[in-house]
């Protein structure tokens, strides 16, 4: 059943605009009566039928609501240190696929990428990549890239459990840290940039209650760090 997201959909009825809109009506040619399925973009799936349609505006009744089985109950969100040139695209994408609740742009002392005015207009881009991987991945819920945050201005204390991925960590695994706390209903996964994160900032950090761990033998790139955590770690959790 063919399948798009829309972000008025009440007790009854529904309207699918813009790009989705002049696709069901154009390339698709579906017509009244036809049935689909609507995302909220908050983990929640619709049966509709639709009920007018136009390139403007596709009108639908709205029918059973259900949560999405594709959504993890368990929500993880990526802390990612920014990384050189346009990895944060790939990141966003692929951790969008694999279940990542939402996503938080860090910037840390050895980050090689400085920020500059135009960060917001790249924000709006990573959003539009979690939007249509979030479609391709057949999931309900639209992960958020919140805006750029210092690493010392993050609130541990609002997660059950935060993860700091780093290459030092020889005590204790992605999977011990996992396996020895109670089941979280929240996960924060923190990953360093090209250079990696200061021990000052580590220490700092698991003073404030987080946890560091190992992702194994080998030093993964910033870019692959995040997506190998966010499947361990989801992987761990789903089970």
């Amino acid at each position: 059943m063919r399948r798009f997201f829309c972000d008025n959909i009440t007790t009854e009825t529904a309207t699918i605009t813009g790009d989705d809109a002049h696709h069901i009506s154009r390339v698709l040619r579906m017509k009244a009566g036809d049935a689909l399925s609507l995302c909220d973009g908050a983990g929640n799936e619709f049966d509709a039928v639709i009920a007018t349609v136009s390139p403007e505006a596709v009108v639908c009744t709205v029918g059973n609501k259900h949560a999405s089985e594709a959504e993890s109950p368990v929500r993880v969100t990526l802390f990612q240190c920014l990384p050189k040139t346009d990895k944060m695209e790939l990141i966003v994408q692929k951790c969008t696929e694999l279940g990542v609740f939402a996503i938080v742009p860090v910037h840390s002392v050895r980050c090689v990428v400085v920020p500059g005015k135009d960060y917001d207009k790249k924000r709006e881009r990573y959003s539009r990549v979690a939007l249509e991987a979030a479609k391709q991945s057949r999931r309900a819920m639209v992960p958020q890239v919140l805006p750029l945050i210092k690493l010392k201005k993050i609130d541990i204390k609002s997660f059950d459990l935060f993860l700091i991925a780093y290459e030092d960590e020889n005590a204790r695994t992605l999977k011990q840290a996992l396996r020895g706390a109670n089941t979280p209903a929240t996960i924060a996964i923190l990953i360093g940039p090209e250079g990696g994160l200061e021990e000052d900032e580590v220490a700092q950090l698991t003073a404030a209650g987080a946890v560091s761990v190992s992702l194994g033998r080998r030093i993964l790139r910033t870019e692959t760090a995040g997506m190998a955590m966010l499947a361990q770690t989801l992987y761990e959790v789903e089970a």
